[in-house]
């Protein structure tokens, strides 16, 4: 049930970030989708390094996650610069989108596991 929850609050979520995203950027490569699996990882990446209760994970890491996040996506946004041409493009994207991505967990990852009490 909680994993349900988050996810349908995540699909939400990603869906209106999405929206907002294609209208006001459209420059070099999908922005929307950048944005949000970074601050997905980052999130993710706060979770893990909290070391929250089991509830909260299902709840928010693989159900809102899991439907927040979108690495499907992200592919399918490489593979469709590639077929306009846009190699350059596409590999700066698939570059900064793991940098941040790796960068963000990472980041995550330390500030959750700030001494806390949660």
């Amino acid at each position: 049930m909680l994993v349900g929850i988050g996810g349908f609050a995540g699909a939400i979520v990603r869906f209106v970030m999405t929206s907002i995203g294609k209208r006001k950027f459209s420059i070099l490569f999908p922005v929307a989708t950048l944005l949000i699996n970074v601050t997905g990882s980052f999130l993710l990446g706060f979770l893990y390094g909290g070391h929250f209760q089991q509830t909260w994970m299902l709840l928010f890491g693989t159900g809102f996650m899991g439907a927040y996040t979108t690495f499907s996506t992200y592919k399918l946004e490489n593979v469709q610069l590639i077929e306009r041409k846009q190699i350059r493009t596409s590999i700066l994207y698939l570059a900064v989108s793991y940098i941040l991505g790796i960068s963000a967990a990472f980041l995550g990852i330390t500030i959750g596991s700030y001494p806390h009490s949660f």
